[in-house]
């Protein structure tokens, strides 16, 4: 048989009430998810200039820092150099890693509507796609 709630529910509150923790707005969310994809695309791609220093990685690497102080409204995201460097295959990984990442900021940029951060992701997916087809093709 059923019996109604008698108790108020802990997920509903009322009109007017004040909650002890601050709400963000959905567009505050995806602004966070995005710099954090694109904060950690950087630091990959940091890492893979420390290992294989290049003209379109250091440009990449600087449109991400801008994007990610863009979206943390003018904080500017840590950069670590990267001190050891380890073998080839390593590269390879990163650069999927690097891939997976850039794939993950393009789906909240689009979700966002932020064409800036939206094609810079889809150039780096590009990027570390065209990187990985030689290295692909010669484990087959």
């Amino acid at each position: 048989m059923y019996e109604a709630i008698r108790s108020k529910s802990v997920h509903s509150t009322a009109a007017g009430t004040t909650s002890d923790f601050p709400h963000r707005s959905r567009e505050e969310e995806l602004d966070i998810q995005l710099a954090g994809h694109l904060a950690a695309l950087l630091a990959v791609t940091d890492e893979l200039r420390a290992l294989a220093p290049a003209a379109d990685l250091d440009a990449a690497a600087d449109r991400l820092a801008e994007q990610v102080t863009r979206l943390r409204a003018g904080r500017a995201p840590v950069r670590v150099p990267v001190s050891a460097a380890r073998p080839e295959p390593h590269l390879a990984a990163l650069h999927r890693r690097a891939h997976t990442l850039a794939g993950r900021a393009l789906v909240v940029a689009a979700s966002r509507a932020d064409t800036a951060a939206a094609i810079l992701s889809a150039e780096r997916m590009d990027a570390h796609s065209a990187a990985l087809e030689p290295r692909e093709l010669a484990a087959h």
